[in-house]
């Protein structure tokens, strides 16, 4: 199992000794099982609406794993101790499940659903539609504490939730790459860019919203 997970260059992330890093590689599966816990409940809420209500807030649904290289860099960084229990308890960005919805509404209608599963427990949770980030990023955050049922036990584990609609979804992918490429230093006119790119994308949502409701108000016999 060591051999095959090696960065690539003969040595573990963060120099682990292997006993360590197929512990977090042991652990790192339990997380994808969380994921794929969130993931399941997710397809069959978009199902349900989509079958029995004619109804699909869910556009789109993907998911990532952190790697151990950058779990173990940003433990270190952090000061978080490389254990099950610390990495369970600080660390919440290990597992994630992305949701983007067509509509701003749409977004809370499908937490509402999220957090009425008995199984899932919200640890925190943080609106930066209601209240963006200071660079326009605008995204629903739920942390979540997701049951994983093994052949022997039921291990716990947090995934964070993001829901976004489109335009958002586009928005913060095009500023990660951007920052990605300048390694975090921005050059400021693209800053500013990406901050009037943010409001426009906000406009465009909460208009598309305004002519769907107008048009779902309208009787389907009414004149063209």
């Amino acid at each position: 199992m060591t051999d095959a997970t090696h960065d690539g260059k003969g040595t573990l992330p963060g120099g682990l000794d292997p006993e360590r890093f197929d512990e977090l590689q042991r652990m790192l599966l339990i997380y994808k099982f969380g994921i794929d816990e969130v993931v399941t409940k997710v397809e069959v809420l978009r199902e349900e609406m989509r079958e029995l209500h004619a109804d699909n807030p869910i556009e789109h649904l993907g998911s990532r794993l952190k790697s151990p290289r950058s779990i173990v860099a940003k433990a270190r960084r952090k000061g978080i101790p490389l254990t099950r229990a610390a990495l369970n308890e600080q660390m919440f960005d290990i597992a994630g499940v992305r949701i983007t919805c067509a509509f701003g509404s749409d977004i809370y209608r499908v937490r509402d659903m999220l957090l009425a599963q008995p199984d899932l427990t919200l640890v925190d949770e943080r609106d930066y539609i209601t209240h963006p980030k200071s660079n326009g990023y605008k995204s629903l955050h739920l942390i979540l504490r997701v049951p994983v049922f093994l052949s022997d036990r039921v291990e716990s584990v947090v995934v964070e939730v993001q829901l976004r609609t489109i335009a958002m979804d586009f928005w913060a992918s095009l500023e990660h790459k951007i920052y990605y490429k300048y390694d975090k230093e921005v050059p400021q006119h693209i800053t500013d860019a990406l901050k009037l790119a943010a409001e426009v994308a906000s406009t465009l949502d909460v208009t598309m919203e305004r002519i769907r409701d107008e048009v779902a108000q309208t009787p389907d016999d009414a004149p063209g």
